[in-house]
């Protein structure tokens, strides 16, 4: 587990960005799993900034998002179809038949779920997979409890993350309660993942998730089993991790 504790916002998604750029200079056909929130967004924006200075070309790039609110319309102004499409896609040249994100109002959920698991495998797998963390230690939707689902799933969200969340819709009311997600296992069979964390909420979530223990009560604590891993926060979501991780 490689961990960088940056000094600010603008370093995390520099860096974030230049590994993503690495990647597919490497591997011009990569195969990209997104994340959305407020955490990437830096990223995307450093991105698209490359992409305008032809620094990085996305022609033949495949992304798979990690997960989409159940019930929600794609063009719906929080549905994080619309999130990718402002923050990142409009702006860059990946086809759009290469970019995939779950649909939250498909009429069989089960059915979709398995799709996109299809998807992936079609594609080869996630090369690079993003990740964000939640303050309650959740990664994609996949939220503490005594089991966690390893394959794309409808999933039932947490008092504590449709709280987090509603500062994206006009009315906590508003807020889904259910979210397709991408499952633990599809998450860890990426060969890379980068996961962001910014701001003091997320201090505790990065110290449980270094603590050493592995537990369904901190999803993202499984990512320390993975062979290629990356942490990069800013100082106030670093304060508390495990020394002993560095």
């Amino acid at each position: 587990m490689r961990i960088y504790i940056e000094e600010h916002y603008k370093a995390v998604a520099k860096k974030a960005a230049l590994i993503v750029a690495s990647q597919i200079i490497l591997k011009p056909k990569s195969v990209l799993g997104l994340a959305t929130g407020s955490t990437p967004i830096g990223m995307y924006k450093e991105l698209v900034e490359m992409h305008k200075l032809g620094e990085i070309d996305f022609s033949e790039v495949t992304t798979f998002n990690l997960d989409e609110y159940y019930g929600l319309p794609q063009h719906h102004k929080s549905s994080y179809y619309m999130y990718m499409m402002e923050n990142f896609f409009q702006h860059v040249n990946v086809p759009e038949e290469n970019i995939h994100i779950p649909n939250g109002i498909a009429e069989n959920i089960l059915q979709e779920c398995l799709k996109y698991e299809e998807k992936i495998r079609l594609a080869g797998g996630i090369d690079l997979q993003i990740l964000g963390i939640g303050a309650n230690g959740h990664i994609g939707f996949n939220e503490p409890g005594d089991k966690l689902n390893v394959t794309t799933h409808l999933v039932g969200l947490s008092d504590k993350t449709i709280l987090d969340n509603s500062r994206f819709f006009d009315d906590y009311n508003e807020v889904p309660k259910e979210a397709l997600s991408v499952g633990i296992a599809t998450i860890m069979k990426a060969k890379k993942i980068v996961l962001l964390a910014c701001g003091e909420n997320k201090a505790e979530a990065m110290k449980e998730m270094t603590s050493g223990y592995v537990n369904t009560k901190v999803p993202a604590s499984i990512l320390q089993t993975h062979p290629d891993i990356t942490l990069i926060t800013d100082k106030e979501a670093g304060a508390c991790i495990v020394a002993s991780s560095n």
